[in-house]
């Protein structure tokens, strides 16, 4: 009989779908529920031999900016002193590679897949993520036949642009990285990401890559110069799109919206509802009645604090420190004081569910009004973690409004800030970490 394991009360961990140098993945069931989960477990031992955690942490913090229907979910991260675990979408269809492996799709089918990639990619690139690795092993078909991305181990933020503004580490597979990747002289990453695209687009109607040689020297020069040629069924459509994708020169290539208005992308094309806290459309529809916030696993908590591994920057950039505290207030009275604050500082105010709100400033700023979500997990019944991030506007008025407005009105609720030393919250009742803990 195959054992199974509970991770934390919430998991009941199967079968083993799959491992990587540092990494398994498990199908997972959550006890709740009884939805299937896939389970990322990670070796914080390996992590740390291999020089990953930076990867890790960008990957988590990706994964929690970019929620789309065609993108794998990352539900839930939790972590003991010697392992991560990223509960993540069970995606059931298996790769896109393994359809394209069998040889070329029809044309409808093919579109489909790329439609929603390019969405997908769209979204990406409107957080300011670039992918840096799309090709069909890394996109995932769901029980519908939809497509979903996945792998986000090599994707980029704002942050990693060098001073010229462009990025300049060289990632990604060979046969579908873009020419200037190749050029070690920086790249646009959401230009590279189009360019990936234009290659998936090509391998899911042909059956096999437009760039190959089994001397890599050559195939880099091919893919250098976009040499390639069209097989004899590509439509005149598909081939005008196509020739505009893959473009060796990134100012001249195609750009998403460019994309999104030719008339082969657009037939039989539906763009998909997206799901964010910073949409603004969205938030009063998925606001929802619910009793208790979502789950922040307490042993992230005391990995953050008694390990070298600091599980806390995994959900904050280290640049913005300050913007995460602990509390032993009831979700529901942190939620009423972050509301009460921010009307008193003139901020509108919108729930979403899953205990998040967004505020929203009633002045223009440098870049606009400001816009801020607040958060609350649960750690344990008598613990809860709040964190605030920036959605749109300045950094530093950001930075202001989190070191002169929040801070000193939310004194009365706060344990500690993230970054300080614990101390007693003023206005709750004293009470201690559960054993648990």
């Amino acid at each position: 009989m195959e054992e199974r394991h509970v991770l934390f009360g919430k998991y009941e961990m199967g079968r083993l779908l799959g491992k990587g140098t540092f990494a398994k993945v498990y199908h997972g069931k959550e006890l709740a529920t009884g939805e299937s989960v896939a389970i990322k477990v990670i070796s914080k031992d390996q992590v740390k031999k291999k020089g990953m955690m930076e990867q890790i942490q960008r990957e988590i913090a990706v994964m929690r900016l970019v929620r789309h229907p065609n993108i794998v979910e990352l539900k839930e991260v939790m972590a003991t002193k010697t392992k991560i675990f990223f509960v993540m979408e069970y995606v059931r269809g298996g790769e896109l590679f393994a359809k394209v492996y069998k040889g070329k799709l029809d044309e409808r089918a093919a579109r489909k897949y790329f439609q929603q990639l390019v969405s997908a990619v769209d979204f990406c690139h409107s957080r300011g993520v670039s992918h840096r690795d799309l090709k069909p092993e890394n996109l995932l078909l769901d029980e519908n036949e939809d497509l979903k991305i996945s792998d986000f181990g090599l994707s980029a933020l704002p942050e990693q642009l060098l001073n010229d503004g462009l990025l300049h580490t060289q990632c990604g597979t060979p046969a579908y990285v873009a020419p200037e990747v190749l050029r070690k002289k920086g790249y646009d990453g959401s230009k590279a990401d189009i360019w990936s695209c234009g290659v998936v687009l090509y391998v899911l109607l042909a059956g096999f890559l437009p760039f190959q040689d089994e001397n890599m020297m050559k195939m880099y020069r091919k893919v250098s110069k976009a040499e390639f040629k069209f097989p004899s069924w590509f439509t005149a459509e598909s081939r005008r799109l196509i020739s505009k994708l893959l473009v060796s020169d990134p100012e001249r290539r195609i750009t998403i919206p460019a994309i999104m208005r030719d008339p082969w992308f657009r037939k039989e094309f539906t763009r998909p509802l997206k799901f964010s806290i910073e949409d603004d459309e969205s938030l009063a529809s998925r606001a929802t009645k619910q009793t208790s916030p979502k789950f922040f696993n307490a042993f992230e908590l005391i990995s953050s604090l008694s390990s070298g591994f600091d599980l806390s920057s995994l959900f904050e950039n280290k640049r913005r420190l300050g913007t995460m505290f602990t509390s032993r207030c009831s979700a529901g009275d942190i939620m009423a004081k972050i509301e009460d604050v921010a009307k008193g500082l003139n901020f509108k105010v919108r729930k979403a569910r899953d205990f998040k709100m967004r505020l929203q400033g009633s002045s223009e700023g440098r870049k606009g009004r400001l816009s801020v979500t607040a958060e609350v997990f649960e750690v344990a019944p008598e613990v809860a973690i709040v964190e605030f991030s920036k959605s749109t506007g300045d950094t530093l008025e950001y930075a202001k409004f989190c070191e002169d407005d929040v801070r000193p009105a939310l004194k009365d609720i706060v344990w500690t800030w993230q970054g300080d030393s614990f101390k007693e919250a003023e206005g709750c009742e004293n009470q201690v970490l559960p054993n648990s803990l």
